[in-house]
């Protein structure tokens, strides 16, 4: 069984500065406390040194248009995304809805969606009971 899923994100935004201004804040309180950015790239790393981990980037395309794409981050408990979305909306998340329970999703789906300065779609969520398949 792989140990890993997710590699990482590669997003891109219209503002490289607005976006890493945003970011840089969110990112660490997810777990990506690495700052790896350039001019050219916002890179944010979970882990670092010799161990490979999941990281979050993103790149200037100034012709970018947010879709209806969504990049839902983790959360252990609701307590957590309580207190994640109290903190995206300091930061200036926009278009902040919940956190709630999401009945029609799975049981015990709690999460709140937000957009980043540029209008890409994001959610921070809790499965209270995670979805096996079998």
């Amino acid at each position: 069984m792989k140990a890993r899923y997710l590699d990482h994100i590669d997003l891109r935004v219209r503002d490289l500065k607005r976006a890493y201004q945003f970011y840089k804040k969110l990112l660490p309180e997810l777990g990506f406390v690495r700052d790896g950015s350039n001019k050219r790239w916002g890179t944010f790393y979970a882990a670092g040194g010799d161990k490979p981990e999941a990281f979050f980037g993103f790149s200037q395309d100034r012709q970018h248009r947010p879709n209806g794409t969504r990049i839902a981050f983790w959360a252990e408990t609701r307590k957590e995304v309580d207190r994640l979305a109290r903190f995206v909306r300091k930061i200036g998340g926009k278009n902040l809805e919940g956190p709630e329970i999401c009945r029609g999703y799975s049981p015990g789906y709690y999460a709140c969606f937000f957009e980043d300065p540029e209008g890409n779609k994001l959610e921070i969520c809790c499965r209270e009971r995670p979805i096996i398949r079998k």
